[in-house]
């Protein structure tokens, strides 16, 4: 079976349920930390997935990368879903899929700007203020980075768009352009 399908049903479930409870904001921020936990650990989804680690320690491990404790019923009680249905190796999968239904439904956009040099705070403004007014009332996530390589300008990413206002662009065009004439 398609294992984005499998995560992509129990992030959906589990985003309804967490709606009925009035949980789906603070799901999101479990299953973001939880994301997060395993983008900087890859041994995390390696743990996750070996089967001579139990599921008891993997619930542990679990818990403790997406921040929630006891009181989280609606996370507690779909770890527990995930350990009865031998899904826990499907957890990193699934909390992915949660946050983009959770942005979807809610008109959240990731925005990344990476830049040569960093920006001025007065600069950053402005150009945060043209992103939401291009996002239409739609509200965003915003991320930034420095990459030398773009040698100046910026990129700006919003979801699946994306602008390309770098040197090393306007430098890859003309090459292009010129070795084709």
């Amino acid at each position: 079976m398609n294992e984005g399908l499998i995560p992509r049903r129990y992030a959906k479930a589990l985003y309804e349920f967490a709606v009925e409870k009035g949980d789906s904001e603070s799901i999101y921020g479990t299953m973001t930390t939880l994301v997060k936990s395993f983008s900087a650990e890859n041994a995390l989804q390696s743990a996750m997935a070996n089967p001579f680690v139990n599921n008891d320690d993997k619930v542990a491990l679990l818990m403790t990368a997406a921040g929630a404790n006891q009181q989280d019923t609606t996370f507690n009680d779909f770890v527990a879903l995930l350990k009865n249905n031998a899904r826990l190796d499907m957890a990193r999968g699934i909390a992915m899929a949660y946050l983009e239904i959770y942005r979807k439904a809610n008109n959240i956009y990731l925005v990344e700007v990476v830049t040569a040099a960093p920006l001025a705070a007065d600069d950053e403004q402005r150009l945060k203020n043209i992103i939401n007014d291009h996002l239409n009332g739609g509200a965003m996530e915003y991320a930034s980075r420095i990459d030398s390589n773009l040698i100046g300008g910026f990129v700006i990413k919003i979801g699946s768009e994306l602008l390309d206002a770098s040197v090393s662009n306007e430098l890859k065009q003309l090459r292009l352009k010129l070795l084709s004439n």
